[in-house]
C-alpha cells in the first residue's frame, strides 16, 4: 500500500471515529439525570422566563433534531447557534475570548519545555553516567514531581509579590477593558489582513507586549512542570539507539559528535517523541486547569473548570469535541510523519 492509499484510508477511520465520538458526546449528556432547566429556575422567575430559556438552549425540541443540528454545528464547527447556560451567550464569542489566551499559555510552554527537554535529554544520554547526567536527571524529576499551584504560588510570592518583576494574575492588563472599550478591552490592531472575505487583526505592539508580560509566570510554571518528561523521554530513547552499529559507523567516518547525536542519533530515536508531541499538541486546548485557577488565567482550562461546577453541558460538549478533534487529527499527522522521518515503516 503506498503513501496516497494510506492517507485515504486513515482519513477514513479518522471520520469514522469522529462521528463516534459526536454521539457519544451527544448521548453522555443527554443521559444526565434530571431536567436541564430545573437546576437554572430561580426564585420569582416568570414562567415566560423559564420558556424563553427552554427554547433559548432548543429543549423543547425532539432529541433527533437536536442530534442533527449538533452534528451539522460540530462537523461545520458552527457554535454561533448554541447557547452557554451560564452567560447565556454564543458558545463561538466564549471561544473566541479565550482562545488566544490558551494558545499563547499552552502553546508556547509546550514548544519550549519540548526544544529544551529533548536537547538535554540528549546530553545527559551522551554523558550518561557522569555528573552531569545525575545533575539533570536529578533536577526533572524534582521538577516533574513538584504539583503546579505550589510552583504557581511560590512563583507570584517571589518574583509579583517581594521583587516586583511580573504581574501576578490575568492573561493581559486590567485596565484595557477601561481603556480601549471601542476595540473590544484591547488595543486597537497595528493592520489587519483579508483572508477569504474576513477581516484578520494583526495583533499591535502595545497588545503583545502586555500578553508577554503577564504571561511570563505561568509559561515558566508549565514549562518547568513539562520539560522533565521530556528530558527523560529522549534520554530513554537516545540510550536505546546511541550503541548501535551505524552511530559506531559514523563515528568512524570522523564525524563530529554535534552530527552524530542530532542526525542519526535523535532522528532515529525520534518515533516515540512524535508520539508524545502528538498527544501535547492535541491536548493543547484543554488548557491547564490548576495553572489558570492560580494565575487567573483565563483560558480554555479554567473555563472547563467553571463549566463543570455549573453544570454547563453545551460547552462542555463543545470542548469535549474539540479536544477529541485535535487529538484524533494530531495523531493522523504523526502517523504520516513516521514514514517520513523513517523510511523502513512500511504502510499496509
Amino acid at each position: 500500500m503506498g503513501l496516497r492509499e494510506y492517507i485515504i484510508k486513515r482519513a477514513v477511520f479518522s471520520f469514522i471515529l469522529i462521528l463516534f465520538v459526536i454521539v457519544l458526546n451527544f448521548m453522555i449528556f443527554e443521559l444526565m439525570p434530571g431536567r436541564v432547566e430545573e437546576m437554572f429556575i430561580r426564585p420569582g422567575m416568570r414562567r415566560e422566563q423559564v420558556d424563553a430559556l427552554i427554547r433559548l438552549w432548543e429543549l423543547d425540541q425532539p432529541a433527533w433534531t437536536r442530534f442533527l443540528k449538533m452534528v451539522y454545528n460540530l462537523l461545520s464547527g458552527n457554535f454561533v447557534n448554541t447557547y452557554s447556560y451560564r452567560s447565556q451567550q454564543p458558545i463561538s464569542i466564549e471561544i473566541g475570548m479565550r482562545l488566544l489566551n490558551t494558545m499563547i499559555l499552552i502553546g508556547t510552554s509546550t514548544v519550549i519545555s519540548m526544544v529544551l527537554g529533548i536537547l538535554l535529554g540528549v546530553i545527559s544520554a551522551h554523558k550518561r553516567g557522569g555528573k552531569l547526567d545525575n545533575t539533570l536527571v536529578l533536577m526533572s524529576l524534582a521538577t516533574y514531581s513538584f504539583p503546579t499551584f505550589w510552583m504557581g504560588m511560590l512563583f507570584i510570592l517571589v518574583f509579583s509579590i517581594q521583587l516586583h518583576w511580573f504581574p501576578s494574575a490575568h492573561p493581559y492588563p486590567t485596565d484595557w477593558q477601561s481603556i480601549y472599550r471601542d476595540v473590544g478591552g484591547f488595543p486597537p490592531p497595528a493592520a489587519t489582513i483579508p483572508i477569504g472575505g474576513i477581516s484578520i487583526a494583526i495583533p499591535s505592539l502595545t497588545e503583545i507586549q502586555g500578553r508577554v508580560y503577564h504571561s511570563i509566570l505561568p509559561v515558566a510554571v508549565l514549562t518547568l512542570f513539562q520539560y522533565g518528561g521530556w528530558l527523560l523521554l529522549a534520554r530513554a530513547s537516545v540510550l536505546e539507539t546511541i550503541t548501535e552499529d551505524y552511530v559506531t559507523t559514523a563515528r568512524a567516518k570522523g564525524l563530529k559528535e554535534r552530527t552524530v547525536l542530532l542526525k542519526h542519533v535523535l532522528k532515529n530515536a525520534s518515533l516515540p517523541l512524535i508520539t508524545s508531541a502528538a498527544l501535547s499538541f492535541g491536548f493543547m486546548l484543554s488548557g491547564a486547569i490548576i495553572t489558570e485557577g492560580v494565575f487567573s488565567y483565563r483560558g480554555f482550562g479554567s473555563w472547563i473548570w467553571e463549566s463543570v461546577q455549573y453544570k454547563d453541558f453545551p460547552v462542555l460538549s463543545a470542548m469535549f469535541f474539540i479536544i477529541a478533534l485535535c487529538v484524533i487529527l494530531a495523531n493522523f499527522l504523526a502517523d504520516i510523519l513516521y514514514g517520513v522521518i523513517d523510511p523502513r515503516i512500511k504502510y499496509g
